[in-house]
């Protein structure tokens, strides 16, 4: 077992890079040294575990790649807060996902300035051209896709949030091109497959 030190940030065990699962009593989760430097600020800036929730979700998040049990238990032990007022927050926010997602989350929004503006035709493109359903990881782990409520930018609709970029005027004639272009931005190099 991983030896266990206390800070000014409760428990510290030493990272680990296994992905979030079930929780396993011989590898405990842990935040990585980086992340350990981050929370520490965090700590410094914000002296109410209310207000440190926020931005110590942020770092769980891009640390493990989406907020499972696992982490919402690391995460409520570190701000000394009840499991169950973190799940509220996190249920809460679609910016936190409670689901493995690809290194591209697509989210398309469905609100009604969008929706008059044919972000419905846009999501089914999408859906079509990846061969996914929402909450769905393509095969290659790059891309996954979901449906969320108003990103405002109402004035460009319809807009799709890719990680944490906007991407205004997303038509669904434009579908292609546009995840041609994210493609070749990953380095993927299967532009036009």
């Amino acid at each position: 077992m991983d030896s266990v030190t206390t800070g000014p940030l409760g428990p510290k065990h030493k990272a680990t890079s296994r992905p979030s699962g079930p929780p396993s009593p011989e590898k405990p989760l842990a935040f990585s040294n980086a992340a350990d430097d981050e929370l520490r600020r965090i700590v410094e800036k914000y002296p109410d575990a209310g207000m440190r929730l926020l931005p110590t979700l942020h770092v769980a998040q891009r640390e493990f790649g989406w907020i499972s049990e696992e982490v919402k238990h690391l995460v409520a032990h570190r701000l000394a807060i009840p499991v169950a007022h973190l799940e509220s927050v996190v249920s809460f926010y679609t910016m936190f996902h409670q689901r493995p997602v690809g290194r591209l989350d697509v989210q398309v929004c469905m609100s009604l300035p969008c929706a008059l503006r044919g972000s419905g035709e846009t999501w089914a493109a999408i859906a079509n051209a990846l061969g996914i359903a929402g909450g769905e990881i393509t095969a290659d782990g790059l891309f996954s896709i979901c449906k969320v409520e108003c990103l405002a930018q109402c004035d460009r609709a319809p807009v799709v949030q890719v990680n944490d970029e906007d991407h205004l005027d997303v038509s669904a004639d434009r579908v292609k091109s546009f995840l041609d272009s994210l493609r070749n931005q990953t380095g993927d190099g299967k532009a036009g497959a």
